[in-house]
């Protein structure tokens, strides 16, 4: 069977003055006590802008509302959702111990079925202690957590940071596939997982910038704010 190419059906190049709100949902609340995270999310424009023709998240060290860091968290929660795509960023990531910025989607029952057996796809999580690697991980039902599925990617002799590059997941029925400059690095399907496959359903995009937390650890003396994720932008193929 010939496969048919894929088709753009959304995107932000976020070329505008503002953040579309017909297309982002802006994250204004602490949403990481299951992690152990440090930051609450705002919209006001230090933590969540757009400049130069690209999407700003900025990770502070402030006090507010009795956090010590605030950052930004976007997400296409209640205003878009696709099943099976090519889901797409170019990203510049930020660095140092304690960051873990992410790119990922979230099945978008997860109100009504809880988390993980709405599943959730891992584009791409970094650690920032770790500034040539980011992960590709999938979360449902008997794998979640230290147990969830996936695999890392590194770069040769450089950061995420120092450039940006392009992130991307192709999800198909029983398959997903993550790259990395378009170089493909993993695949996974149903036969991968120890649980039941929930990726079969609508899914929606989030960007974060989280501080802290059990898996990138904790930031410490070494690590500098304030620290960036730059979004040149997100684009979802599909084929038509």
């Amino acid at each position: 069977m010939t496969l048919q190419p894929w088709q753009l059906v959304w995107h932000d190049e976020f070329d505008g003055v503002e953040i579309d709100r017909t297309r982002w949902c802006l994250e204004t609340r602490y949403t990481g006590a299951s992690n152990a995270e440090m930051e609450i999310y705002t919209d006001r424009p230090e933590n969540l802008r757009l400049e130069n023709g690209m999407l700003v998240i900025e990770a502070r060290q402030e006090l507010l509302q009795g956090y010590r860091y605030t950052s930004g968290r976007l997400s296409t929660r209640e205003l878009h959702a696709w099943t099976y795509g090519r889901f797409e960023a170019r990203l510049k990531l930020p660095f140092g111990q304690g960051l873990w910025p992410a790119f990922w989607m979230l099945g978008d029952d997860v109100a009504e079925t809880g988390w993980p057996e709405c599943g959730e796809i891992d584009i791409m999580e970094a650690k920032g202690k770790a500034p040539d690697m980011v992960r590709g991980t999938i979360h449902g039902p008997g794998y979640f957590r230290d147990d969830s599925v996936g695999l890392d990617y590194f770069l040769k002799g450089q950061r995420f940071a120092d450039d940006f590059h392009l992130l991307a997941l192709e999800w198909e029925p029983d398959q997903l596939r993550w790259y990395v400059d378009d170089k493909l690095y993993n695949t996974l399907t149903p036969g991968d997982v120890p649980g039941k496959w929930v990726f079969d359903h609508p899914f929606y995009i989030i960007l974060n910038v989280a501080v802290g937390g059990f898996w990138p650890g904790f930031p410490d003396e070494t690590t500098t704010f304030p620290q960036f994720m730059l979004v040149d932008y997100v684009r979802v193929y599909q084929r038509r």
